[in-house]
């Protein structure tokens, strides 16, 4: 008999289990990606909405970084609808409140949005729940660029268009992650969220590319093409999107492993016997007052929760106040509140800030603003990694925003010296401040998700994603507005902005890494030990 070829071999050495679970894993990173794609556009188009413009000695207009004083006296010159000095209304002296307006219509309506998202998608098919979203977000982002072709000046038009795609958005994160929650359910690690997470870069630098080779001749492609994109994922996502391995006959979760065992935050430690004295201890007094909190109380000290296995489906979402009560719920989410700060004013004022200080045109600044997303991967996989092998969540973030704010204030100064310098400077600074963003979002929400005392409730981790996640988009939507009211006093000011968000990030994290340091894989319910029926 002829040895099989090395591709068939690689093939069948993974399980039918495996190849479904692998085709999810790809799928909602695909998914998410594309609504990440549809968010970038806003930021590249904004140099092209508001273009710095003179009169040139033939009285033609021309493009140019000159004073104030030279623009306001070619205002007059201008008509009231689109021109090569801008798009009205965004050709004014505050086109960047009026910038900054529009970011936070739209990430206001995400972040009230999302707290109502968990609790309606939790209730409805993810499938179909998740294409509903995806088709009507790709409607309102192309909706957005008919403005273009249509000569829409109303500035209410363009605002209305944000507060409904930041609503509809909202269906993503609570689907995707619960989705991948009833996949991986059992085998969560920070590196496999942290690779998983770079889809919020890739679709980051997909959506400036494509929105950038367009941003200079016609705008309104820069919408469309993205919108038209989402909307193809969410055909596909109704059509190949399995919600629970269960209904394809799967496993729920991947294969045990030998020399190992399971905890409250579903992670494999190697099995070792429990000391008399170790079961002897007390519970930690936040897990107590938690157990307490549900009408359950023991009579030893070394009770232990004994929870349904994972894929109850009759088991009662979590109340709000319920998943606020986890330990380290509300630390995490207000420290993401200001982590999200950073990273969405980035996300949002990159380009433009570009544009202004290395005097680049729109399409240019695009491009180079994907460096910072590039070393957002990385960040995100290293705090995966650091995190799973110091076993310290809360310490791993406090680590990445104690560099970023130096970082930070490094940037606002060495970008200026040129080209070279602004490349090291957006690794860099991608790389520090996507970190904890993306370890928060993900392990650390599937830590908190898969408590000890939810174990077999998926629809808490719905819940606590979406409260995590929404208390940071509260922040999201802060951080653009701000930058918009504070940047015409000088970029130098936004900077010092961001400073303070980081560190106010990392002010609510000083208790848990204090935790951590005492007690570790207390912050998050890590290394609790259960019993399984």
């Amino acid at each position: 008999m002829a040895q099989l070829p090395p591709g068939i071999r690689f093939i069948i050495s993974f399980s039918r289990d495996q190849w479904y679970r692998a085709f999810i894993f790809i799928l909602t990173f695909l998914l998410y990606a594309s609504f990440h794609l549809s968010r970038k556009p806003i930021s590249i188009v904004k140099g092209e909405l508001h273009s710095y413009c003179t009169a040139s000695n033939d009285g033609k207009v021309g493009f140019s970084s000159q004073s104030q004083k030279a623009r306001d006296a070619l205002a007059h010159q201008l008509p009231d609808n689109g021109t090569d000095c801008g798009w009205a209304p965004f050709d004014q002296d505050n086109y960047q409140q009026l910038l900054g307006a529009l970011d936070y219509s739209f990430l206001c309506a995400y972040a009230i949005g999302m707290y109502l998202s968990g609790i309606i998608g939790e209730r409805l098919p993810i499938r179909c729940y998740l294409t509903f979203g995806m088709l009507a977000s790709g409607a309102f982002t192309a909706l957005f660029g008919v403005g273009y072709f249509y000569n829409i000046h109303s500035f209410g038009f363009y605002v209305i268009t944000q507060i409904i795609n930041g609503l509809v958005q909202t269906t993503g994160w609570p689907s995707v992650v619960t989705c991948l929650g009833n996949w991986f359910g059992k085998g969560r690690r920070g590196l496999i969220m942290g690779v998983w997470n770079s889809h919020t870069s890739v679709g980051n630098i997909l959506g400036s590319l494509i929105a950038g080779y367009w941003v200079s001749t016609c705008w309104g492609l820069s919408f469309i093409v993205p919108g038209a994109i989402v909307a193809a994922m969410g055909i596909l996502c109704f059509l190949f999107l399995i919600e629970h391995p269960k209904d394809i006959a799967c496993s729920s979760s991947p294969a045990s492993h030998p020399r190992g065992y399971e905890n409250g935050a579903h992670r494999f430690w190697p099995q070792k016997p429990v000391p008399a004295e170790e079961r002897s201890k007390p519970l930690d007094p936040e897990m107590q007052r938690l157990l307490l909190s549900d009408g359950k109380h023991s009579g030893h000290q070394n009770h232990v929760v004994v929870l349904p296995a994972d894929g109850g489906g009759g088991m009662a979402a979590i109340s709000f106040t319920g998943a606020l009560k986890i330990p380290g719920v509300i630390e995490f989410s207000l420290c993401l509140l200001f982590a999200k700060l950073v990273s969405y004013t980035f996300l949002f004022w990159l380009p433009l800030y570009i544009t202004n200080v290395d005097h680049l045109d729109v399409k240019k600044a695009g491009e180079l603003s994907t460096l910072f997303d590039v070393g957002g991967i990385f960040g995100g996989i290293l705090a995966g990694v650091i995190s799973d092998r110091l076993e310290k969540r809360a310490s791993t973030c406090g680590l990445m925003l104690l560099l970023a704010a130096p970082t930070l204030y490094a940037f606002s100064s060495i970008s200026r010296m040129g080209l070279e310098a602004t490349i090291a400077m957006l690794l860099l600074s991608g790389a520090l401040v996507s970190g904890p963003y993306a370890l928060i979002t993900t392990a650390v929400s599937a830590d908190l998700g898969t408590h000890k005392s939810l174990k077999g409730n998926s629809h808490a981790l719905a819940t606590v994603t979406a409260i995590i996640d929404g208390t940071g988009s509260v922040g999201a939507a802060l951080g653009p507005l701000l930058a918009g009211l504070i940047s015409p006093s000088g970029w130098n000011n936004v900077f010092y902005m961001l400073m303070f968000a980081d560190a106010c990030a990392l002010l609510f994290l000083v208790r848990l890494i204090h935790k951590e340091l005492s007690c570790p894989g207390s912050a998050t319910g890590n290394q609790v030990p259960f019993k399984e029926h």
